[in-house]
């Protein structure tokens, strides 16, 4: 099966949160560096998995992003 690049880092960020989640929210940036992805371009996959249900996003100062439950 062929994914898009945009679909394989979709995967992969997905795959890091769930790797990472522990119960707190995970930061886009740290999912970024490890990834070796740019933030900006992860940021703008988030956009779709959120609307999907995939992907939550919690905000304030312990925000983040984690795993829909």
């Amino acid at each position: 099966m062929k994914l898009s690049t945009r679909a394989r880092y979709g995967v992969r960020m997905m795959v890091d949160l769930a790797l990472h989640q522990g119960g707190e929210p995970v930061l886009l940036k740290d999912i970024a560096c490890r990834q070796g992805v740019s933030e900006k371009y992860l940021s703008q996959i988030v956009i779709p998995l959120r609307g999907a249900g995939m992907v939550q996003s919690v905000r304030g100062a312990h925000g983040g992003y984690k795993l829909a439950e």
